[in-house]
Formats: structure tokens, C-alpha cells, sequence
């Protein structure tokens, strides 16, 4: 009998996963969390004791192409002003997407602080859909002009159309559509640039499953599940032909036209069109995992890449990208600006290189 006893007691722990755990001590609570983490949940940290650089300020001024007009008040405002003079930007550029009274006001807004804030207006897509469509958005855009905007943007297209700017979201036209050529062709008679967002990183449009290797950031901005839409290459494709339909307007694709996977894509295009140039923003985690294919490509176009964030203003997001930028530091996280599970590495960019993407090239574009 109590062999039988002990035979039903050992039958019932090998049959219970959890009265085995309870029965034994070879797995402690830390092992059975660990196999309960999510992928999401983890968020390692260095164990390299390599070159640790600290950052408090750009190496040299800066002008940020790509931000957005993130303060909420004027104490906000003011705050930021601060952070801009601690890290060393000299002049923010704010893609409103806005026109009508709501940019006016914007404008109103940010000239408390004189020459720090230069604002993008957007394009009044309002009728966009019906005959007729042109003349009243080429004339807010010139009023918009007049009122103070140096430029347009962020336009933007993910494959369903130009949706960006306000009031009016015009899905189902692109930037290459005719009805465009207006608008376009006025930029360049104005002498003010484009800024234009297409696609997303590629990672976004394959299945998010276990191959996906950006599938940590991806998840949250995917368009594999979009129907309908332009793909990735489709959507370069309309860049292309709109850059190259209109040779005299000034074009920025934003996030290195989302080809960080192969900057070699925007590479040929910025070898054909001489009006097209990139801005970097927002691609810092995507491109501190190739450190020296970067360098080399921004040794290469040096003239045609422009600094930005479009990442907020908090002081830390300005320092991490300095030392991407400036360093050759290797094997680093900051969750603040990166939402994969990679590391990230400095691209150890020349002096004259900085000088060019931190601020020349945009001082040049502005006509500052």
C-alpha cells in the first residue's frame, strides 16, 4: 500500500508542470518569470566596457530641419528655447502641416522668440476632388509665404494618398498626381523647399512574425495589413517622378526616404536629381546599426543630407543623437528615441562633414 501511495504521488508531480516547480528547487521563480517575458518587456543593457562618451553640447551650431510644434504653452515654449541654447541648436525648423488662421496663429506664436523658429506651412488640399482644383491652393500657399513660412511640409504619403497637411486630407493623390504640378511648380517660383515623407521602413510592410527583424517598431506602425495601398517601392517610385518632373523644386525626403535599409536607393536618386536632398531625422536607431555604411554614405553626400529630430524636445533625445553623430561609440541603447531591440553605434562623421548637415546645407536652402 504505500508503495502504491508513493507511486500515485510521483505520477501526480511528473503529470503537474507546477507541483514539479513546487517539489523541486532546480526552478526558482526568477527562471519561471524569465520564460514569462515578452518580447516587448525586454530591454537589456550593456555589458561592453568600451568607449562611453558624454555629450552636453553639438560640436558645432546646429540648424534641426525636422521638428514640430510639440509646446503646448509659453512656458513650454520658453523651456525649449533653454534646451536649444544648453545643446547648441541655433534654429528649429517647425513642419506645421498647417494653413489658414491656424498657421497665422502659429506664427504669432513662436516670434517671441525671434529668428529661433522658422515655420513650414502645408497645402490646402480642400477641393481637391472635384474640377477646379489648384488656383485657391496656390493662392493660400503664396499668403502663406507672404505671412512668414519658408517652406512646406511635412507632406505626407504612406500609400493612400497626401494626408498630412490641414484641413484637408487628400486620399487617392499623390505628390507625382497633375493636380500637383501647381503647387509644385509655385514652390519653386517662391524658392522654398518640400518636405516629404513617403513610405515607411521596410520591416513595416512584412509579416510580423519571427523574421521580422524590426518587428519591436514595426508592429506599431505596420502596413502589412493595409489593403489597397502603394508599396514600398511603389511610393519611391512616385518620389522619383515627381523630383524628376520637377527638376526646379527643392525637395526633402525626411528619414532618408525610408531606405535606411538600403541607403543605396536615395543614393542614386541624389546622383541623378541635384534638387532632392534627405533629412536624417527620426531614422537614428534604423542607421546606428550600420555605423561605418553610413559613413561612408555621408562622405559621400555630404552636401545633400540635413540634420533633424522630429523626436520631441527633451535635452537627452538632442544629446543622443550629437553622439551618434560625433562618436564612435559602440553597443548603446537609449529607449528614448528607439523603439527596436537593437544597439546602436556612433558613425564617427568628420568635422567638415557636421559642419555641412548640421547647419551649412540648411543655411544655404533657407537662404539664411
Amino acid at each position: 500500500m504505500r508503495y502504491l501511495l508513493l507511486l500515485f504521488a510521483s505520477l501526480a508531480i511528473a503529470c503537474n508542470p507546477l507541483a514539479t516547480d513546487q517539489a523541486t528547487e532546480t526552478t526558482g521563480t526568477q527562471e519561471a518569470d524569465v520564460n514569462q517575458l515578452l518580447l516587448k518587456d525586454h530591454k537589456p543593457v550593456s555589458l561592453y566596457k568600451n568607449q562611453q562618451t558624454s555629450i552636453s553640447k553639438a560640436k558645432f551650431p546646429v540648424i534641426d530641419m525636422h521638428s514640430h510644434t510639440y509646446a503646448r504653452s509659453l512656458e513650454e515654449l520658453d523651456a525649449w528655447v533653454e534646451t536649444m541654447d544648453r545643446v547648441g541648436i541655433d534654429k528649429t525648423v517647425l513642419l506645421t502641416y498647417e494653413t489658414g488662421p491656424r498657421f497665422d496663429s502659429l506664427m504669432q506664436v513662436y516670434a517671441r522668440h525671434e529668428g529661433r523658429f522658422l515655420l513650414f506651412c502645408g497645402f490646402d488640399y480642400t477641393g481637391y476632388d472635384e474640377p477646379g482644383f489648384g488656383p485657391a491652393a496656390v493662392k493660400e500657399l503664396e499668403r502663406c509665404v507672404a505671412a512668414g513660412a519658408v517652406g512646406v511640409g511635412e507632406l505626407g504619403d504612406k500609400g493612400s494618398g497626401l494626408f498630412y497637411s490641414r484641413p484637408t486630407k487628400a486620399y487617392g493623390m499623390h505628390v507625382n498626381d497633375t493636380r500637383m504640378k501647381p503647387l509644385l511648380e509655385k514652390c519653386a517660383e517662391l524658392n522654398i523647399p518640400i518636405n516629404i515623407h513617403v513610405a515607411e521602413p521596410l520591416w513595416m510592410y512584412h509579416p510580423m512574425d519571427e523574421t521580422n527583424d524590426g518587428l519591436m517598431n514595426a508592429f506599431r506602425w505596420r502596413l502589412d495589413d493595409k489593403e489597397g495601398i502603394v508599396d514600398h517601392a511603389g511610393m519611391l517610385e512616385i518620389l522619383e517622378d515627381a523630383v524628376a518632373q520637377n527638376p526646379k523644386t527643392t525637395f526633402i525626403a525626411c528619414h532618408y526616404g525610408n531606405c535606411s535599409y538600403d541607403l543605396s536607393i536615395v543614393g542614386n536618386m541624389l546622383d541623378k536629381y541635384p534638387n532632392l536632398y534627405l533629412d536624417n531625422s527620426a531614422r537614428y536607431a534604423e542607421t546606428a546599426t550600420i555605423p561605418r555604411t553610413v559613413n561612408k554614405f555621408y562622405s559621400r553626400y555630404a552636401d545633400r543630407i540635413l540634420y533633424g529630430t522630429d523626436m520631441g524636445r527633451n535635452e537627452s533625445m538632442y544629446l543622443t543623437t550629437f553622439r551618434i553623430m560625433e562618436t564612435e561609440d559602440e553597443h548603446f541603447y537609449d529607449r528614448g528615441i528607439s523603439g527596436y531591440h537593437w544597439p546602436m553605434n556612433g558613425y564617427g562623421l568628420g568635422d567638415e562633414v557636421l559642419k555641412k548637415v548640421y547647419y551649412d546645407n540648411a543655411k544655404k536652402m533657407l537662404g539664411l
